[in-house]
């Protein structure tokens, strides 16, 4: 497999372990989870299930380390698909989605489709999608994201005044409620949101976008490898919040920075072959 992001490589070989990851409460997506494992069974096909989805569904203990499947097998929306590339990465485990969430952007099958979309994967007619990641630097520490970095208000209601540059090149001090750094994969969620731009899988480059900056000339960029952001907090009253992935990492207190810019891993999207970028975004956003 080619380490070029958004290069797309064949797979061919049939999957014989794979690790399931689901979303929301068992009894929810139970008989989904049945239709699996009886389309495993025929296939013979190996399911690894993680800790939390062994206890999620009270299932019994067994060997096998999810990290070492052929494919991750996602039941769920795009959050969950979030959960589970984070989860998978740096292992060399494509992850595959049957969307029972809302969007779905990132899966590559709706739920009726579920019996056909998985046994062609598991007879290993799929292709993997190498996608970057964003690599967070706060005071030392070093974190990985999938689909973005959130600098935000830490109080409701009031905006932050942002200093932001990239590379060595100040662009200057920015009210706003937040700013948002996004990957291709990412750009499609909180990014698009807040009308940034929508970033074709194959680019390697992250997203930046204000939120509800308070000026009429700002506007997003697009921004290559190796020209990092660093965003220092200048609001002498209110802390900024680090997002990673919607998850807290830190407050920046005044002049507390972050800086942002791709990182050296990839998320693996396993995708069927007809189910390209071009084709997942008519289906969503088209008229």
């Amino acid at each position: 497999m080619s380490s070029t992001t958004g290069s797309i490589a064949h797979s061919g070989s049939r999957v014989r372990r794979a690790a399931v990851v689901t979303h929301g409460k068992a009894e929810t997506i139970g008989p989904a989870l049945g239709r699996l494992e009886a389309l495993a069974a025929g296939h013979g096909v190996e399911l690894v299930f993680p800790e939390e989805e062994r206890e999620k569904h009270d299932l019994p203990s067994a060997d096998g380390d999810p990290a070492s499947a052929d494919l991750a097998v996602v039941l769920g929306g795009d959050g969950t698909m979030l959960r589970a590339l984070t989860r998978f990465l740096g292992t060399r485990v494509p992850v595959i989605g049957v969307n029972f969430g809302r969007v779905g952007f990132l899966a590559s099958m709706h739920p009726d489709e579920l019996e056909d979309g998985l046994g062609r994967a598991f007879a290993g007619d799929f292709v993997v999608v190498e996608l970057p990641t964003l690599e967070a630097r706060v005071e030392g520490e070093r974190r990985a994201a999938v689909n973005d970095v959130v600098v935000t208000s830490g109080a409701l209601g009031r905006m932050v005044e942002l200093v932001w540059s990239i590379g060595d090149e100040d662009l200057g001090r920015q009210p706003c409620d937040g700013l948002i750094c996004a990957t291709p994969s990412g750009s499609t969620a909180y990014n698009l949101s807040n009308g940034g731009p929508v970033l074709v899988w194959g680019l390697d480059a992250m997203a930046i976008t204000f939120v509800a900056p308070h000026s009429i000339h700002v506007r997003p960029l697009v921004v290559p490898r190796n020209r990092d952001l660093t965003v220092t907090n200048q609001t002498p009253d209110v802390p900024a919040v680090v997002l990673i992935d919607g998850h807290k990492l830190t407050e920046l207190g005044p002049d507390g920075r972050v800086e942002v810019g791709l990182g050296p891993q990839r998320t693996l999207l396993a995708t069927l072959p007809e189910r390209t970028f071009f084709r997942r975004y008519r289906e969503t956003f088209g008229s």
